[in-house]
């Protein structure tokens, strides 16, 4: 390996990159220690037929009213010209908040709390990912965003793997694996809320590490000024990254929770908590190998042919999910369902930056994210609503749908003058 190599993984395992990795690593530890589980959590509260509609409206709601600050937080960055204190204060919120789950009575309180998690997403997002840009170079942003993303789906797997042993020391192998499950029992809620209330550990470790470890930067990285990149004399943002969130808007439109995967798997095959934290853990480890892959494709390949390959795998996966009648054809796709992770996170992020100076980054990025979340109403409330009236198998096409609007759109969004 030559010495202009050696540095590119210096900058990207290294600094803010890995101490950004630290963090989401453990804050996801924490979240995915809870929020796998939330649709048998649910069946605690209500009738199995309301479990999908109202995950869509848990969902929808959290993260189009966390939209709203991601916005807000990312232009009041740019303003103070400090991205640390917002991003260390939105990690706290969530990370306080999240435990609280443990104590709930009602599915709606599970849903306020969830709503609080999603406000301190909210608050740390785009201050986040306009810190990490600007802590690299350009030509390696694609694999440091997915360094990133990699670190935070490890958490995605450790969660559930802390979550199985510790039901299967409180409910024993035969309740944890038990098959034909409609709603849970006393048992398994106390447990339930057990494991919520220790998340709050890990939640911690990521708190304190942030505060520790990550550091403000006093300086932007400098980045070549190209038409593409830079601001008109008005502070606008290129049109071309305006087009580029169109294609996203209708991408995320039929890009749903996960949980309806897991909620389709649970309800298709009759699975039980075991086989449900099996099955999440079997689709962040997919992501985790895709995520560096994807990172050097989208570096070496472009941003855009990254981007529309992962949308075209999940075409393909949401167009194959409702006709599968084998758990081990769903475990095929899930795992090929990480691949569009793997492809497409690390090149969106990368490609946001591509488009704008560091100093309206903190605004671009909340644009993006803000956007996402917006769609996101509509996207999980209406696809529980498809599910309940024109059953699973319609609501997964119509997401196929989209996804397959939405290539169009990109491969017409001009990337470079």
């Amino acid at each position: 390996m030559n010495k202009a190599k050696k540095g590119q993984w210096r900058n990207i395992l290294g600094g803010n990159v890995l101490a950004f990795g630290l963090v989401s690593f453990c804050n996801d530890l924490s979240s995915e220690m809870i929020y796998p589980l939330l649709p048998i959590f649910f069946s605690g509260f209500m009738p199995s037929a309301m479990v999908a509609v109202y995950i869509g409206l848990m969902e929808g709601i959290s993260e189009s009213t966390a939209s709203l600050l991601k916005l807000y937080s990312g232009r009041l960055s740019d303003r103070l010209h400090r991205r640390k204190p917002l991003t260390l204060a939105g990690y706290a919120v969530s990370n306080i908040i999240r435990p609280l789950t443990a104590l709930t009575a009602a599915g709606w309180q599970v849903a306020a709390l969830r709503l609080g998690d999603r406000i301190g997403k909210g608050i740390r997002t785009a201050p986040r990912d306009a810190l990490l840009s600007e802590s690299i170079t350009a030509d390696i942003r694609g694999r440091a965003f997915s360094f990133h993303r990699l670190m935070d789906h490890g958490g995605a797997v450790g969660g559930p793997l802390l979550a199985a042993a510790f039901l299967y020391l409180v409910l024993g192998r035969a309740l944890l694996w038990r098959q034909g499950i409609v709603q849970a029992g006393p048992q398994e809620m106390n447990a339930l809320r057990w494991l919520f209330a220790l998340a709050a550990l890990p939640g911690l470790a990521a708190t304190i590490f942030l505060w520790r470890l990550v550091k403000e930067k006093t300086s932007s990285v400098p980045t070549p000024q190209t038409s593409a990149t830079r601001f008109t004399s008005s502070g606008k943002l290129p049109p071309r990254f305006f087009l580029f969130l169109l294609a996203v808007v209708i991408f995320t439109l039929g890009n749903s929770s996960d949980l309806f995967i897991v909620f389709y798997a649970q309800t298709r095959f009759g699975l039980g908590l075991g086989w449900i934290i099996s099955l999440w853990i079997l689709l962040h480890t997919a992501k985790i190998i895709c995520s560096m892959p994807g990172g050097w494709l989208a570096d070496r390949l472009g941003r855009r042919a990254a981007i529309m390959s992962g949308w075209f795998v999940y075409l393909i996966v949401y167009t194959a999910i409702p006709m599968t009648t084998h758990l081990e054809t769903l475990c095929g796709l899930l795992l090929l369902y990480g691949l569009y992770y793997g492809l497409t996170e690390g090149a969106e992020r990368a490609l946001v930056a591509d488009f704008t100076p560091p100093q309206g980054r903190g605004r671009a990025y909340g644009w993006y994210h803000g956007v996402i979340g917006f769609a996101t109403l509509p996207a999980s409330l209406l696809f529980g609503v498809f599910w309940a009236r024109l059953g699973a198998q319609n609501a997964f096409f119509i997401g196929a749908a989209l996804a397959a609007s939405a290539l169009c759109l990109l491969l017409l969004t001009p990337i470079k003058t």
